[in-house]
């Protein structure tokens, strides 16, 4: 029994150490995203030829609960909704499968593409580009933020996706005079032709000379404005027409659908760290903090990474929470076996099963994928009480029947008669005991009933607290009966003589003699007292889960559709900067507008700003009431103008 107990604290060790941290649980539907970039096209025609096939399409695939879509300027999202319990990959190569079906419908040219492995609570790391020398253009940060941070990021395991936001992508422009063009007849198809098949590279075979073999190459990509000035577009009489006769060739932008900010500081570029689903956040987000410092000196001079969202402090401020909580709870609770019991020994049965059923309740939790969250730790919470309740019941049974024998006070009982004693005492209220834990195991099975968000949210709860009821009703009949006769033996006071029980005696007797005495006077008072108490229950409200302080909040106002990217980006730097000047703000970051991932479909009007505080201790006299984060009222006047 003691070496299977051992086992069972190694093995619940060994999976605590191994279940993926979070804050909170993934409520996300099972979804596969699918991104269709048409470049320059407007929502109306991508939303026929396009988003139409793929939506249709699409909602013939197995298991697919709902198919929704959102077209947008140059861009259409697809998403496809499966049931709950679908594994993930499987619904991604059955979605693959279906959209090979309809690659020639689409456009020539238009390729949809899957988006990330991960679900919508992947966002874990947010960070910032900022160049203090204020040397380097918009377009180098992204150019280091797309060929270089991006691809180090990427290898960091668990990390599904970098996205980009913010910057310009740099570009060669040619800027076509329509003049020059009608002049020399050519027509804007060939100019694009002609551009288009310049910059290409191809192979010539083998060429064996001198008894060597050499690779012939056509070298043609395009390395320079100079290169791209000198394409031949056409000939006239004999003297060829080059692209710079016909316009101009210059670096350019492309055209953005986003725009990052920082501190109210002016525009910037961010990357946005996605996390596969199933990861240990936490491990993701060490590992990029790694990475970062890792490519830290090869950035250039007066560049810097600074974090913009750090979802890591919240994990380790939910879990630490509640690590002390629970350690209080297990102190509180071992006080109190203590005085109750009144023998230090027979105490330290029910002190000693309580973590032994906690960690055991780890290893079912590895295996069934439940992460290691606020709700799941909750569920511990909740069951503390309930997991010494078994050992007490049996402790206090077996301690009571072996202080009464007649022996028990003077030279104590024999060894084999004090085992009988608590072998017949532990048969006694063992089988009680169980099918009572069972019954409290049973009366949490509607919530495994509950569906789609609301049982994504609570099932990591009741999941940890039936386990650990699970495993402390099978050491109570198992380990506790082997503790009793290890532990309790020597000489024993019988309850009258225990000091607490006494006075608690004292107190409780004459109440429940005049309740009894009293019958119906006493189920009247708590009739009334139970329908008080109905109006206050229906006035408490109700929301989907308690009020969480996160150490940082979220701004999301909005803006009237057709916003200019230029006049959204001045309010948004002009936001920023109010936000800055509250004390208890330590960073801003906002954006507007996508990013480039599939991951990210917000319209141009729409603003995101995360804010992180400062630590509370650290906020002025006054502020907050202790759940809420102080909304400054300077915002206003920019919600109107908007």
């Amino acid at each position: 029994m003691f070496t299977g107990t051992l086992l069972l604290v190694l093995a619940g060790i060994w999976s605590l150490r191994r279940i993926p941290l979070d804050a909170l649980p993934d409520i996300s539907d099972v979804q596969v995203i699918v991104h269709t970039p048409w470049a320059g096209q407007p929502p109306s025609l991508i939303e026929d030829q396009v988003t139409y096939p793929i939506v249709t399409k699409l909602l013939a695939a197995p298991h697919v609960k709902a198919v929704r879509a959102q077209t947008m300027f140059g861009d259409s999202y697809v998403f496809v909704v499966f049931e709950d319990g679908t594994d993930l990959y499987w619904a991604r190569s059955r979605a693959l499968e279906y959209m090979q079906q309809i690659a020639g419908r689409l456009p020539t040219g238009v390729h949809p593409v899957i988006g990330p492995d991960a679900t919508g609570a992947g966002w874990v790391y947010e960070y910032v580009l900022v160049d203090r020398s204020h040397q380097r253009s918009l377009a180098e940060l992204r150019s280091i933020q797309d060929w270089y941070l991006r691809y180090q990021l990427e290898t960091v395991p668990g990390v599904a996706e970098v996205a980009t936001i913010g910057g310009f992508v740099k570009q060669y422009q040619v800027n076509v005079d329509p003049n020059k063009l009608r002049a020399y007849n050519i027509s804007l198809s060939t100019v694009i032709e002609k551009v288009r098949a310049s910059t290409n590279e191809v192979g010539g075979r083998l060429l064996e000379m001198g008894g060597a073999q050499y690779m012939i190459r056509g070298l043609g990509y395009l390395r320079s404005l100079n290169d791209l000035q000198v394409v031949p577009v056409a000939s006239k009489n004999g003297t060829p027409v080059l692209v710079r006769d016909l316009g101009t060739v210059s670096f350019g932008p492309d055209i953005r659908e986003g725009v990052a900010e920082w501190q109210g500081e002016g525009e910037t570029v961010a990357g946005i760290v996605v996390m596969r689903d199933g990861m240990n956040a936490l491990t993701v987000i060490d590992g990029v903090k790694k990475k970062l410092a890792e490519t830290k000196s090869s950035l250039p001079p007066g560049v810097e990474v600074v974090s913009g969202y750090d979802r890591s402090g919240l994990i380790h401020a939910s879990i630490e929470t509640l690590q002390r909580d629970l350690l209080e709870e297990a102190i509180i609770v071992s006080v109190v076996i203590i005085l109750f019991l009144f023998h230090f020994r027979s105490a330290l049965i029910p002190i000693l099963t309580l973590p032994i059923a906690v960690l055991a309740s780890f290893i079912p939790m590895y295996y069934l994928h439940v992460s290691s969250n606020i709700m799941s730790l909750g569920g511990l919470a909740l069951a503390i009480g309930v997991l010494v309740d078994a050992a007490i019941v049996m402790v206090e049974n077996g301690y009571r029947q072996l202080s009464e024998h007649p022996s028990a006070e003077t030279e104590g009982v024999s060894a084999p008669e004090r085992r009988r004693i608590l072998l017949n005492a532990a048969k006694q209220v063992g089988p009680a005991i169980f099918f009572s834990l069972v019954i409290i195991v049973v009366s949490f099975l509607p919530v495994f009933l509950l569906e789609a968000q609301e049982g994504r949210m609570f099932r990591p709860l009741a999941w940890t607290k039936t386990l650990a009821v699970g495993f402390s009703s099978v050491l109570a009949i198992s380990l506790v009966p082997m503790l009793m006769i290890l532990f309790i033996r020597g000489k024993l006071l019988p309850e009258s003589k225990n000091p607490i029980s006494r006075v608690t005696q004292a107190i409780y007797l004459p109440v429940l003699r005049l309740c009894l005495r009293y019958r119906k006077t006493t189920l009247l008072l708590n009739l009334i007292f139970l329908v008080v108490t109905l109006p206050l229950a229906l006035k408490i409200g109700s929301q989907f889960m308690p009020p969480l302080f996160e150490g940082s909040a979220l701004y999301m106002p909005t803006a009237l559709p057709g916003i200019s990217i230029t006049q959204a980006s001045q309010l948004l730097q002009e936001q920023d900067r109010i936000l800055r000047t509250f004390p208890e703000v330590e960073t801003v970051f906002g954006t507007i507008g996508r990013s480039d991932s599939a991951t990210d479909n917000a319209p141009l009007d729409m603003y995101d700003t995360t804010i992180m505080l400062k630590p509370r201790e650290q906020w002025r006299p006054g502020t907050g009431n202790g759940r809420e984060t102080p909304v400054p009222r300077s915002l206003e006047y920019l919600d109107d103008a908007r």
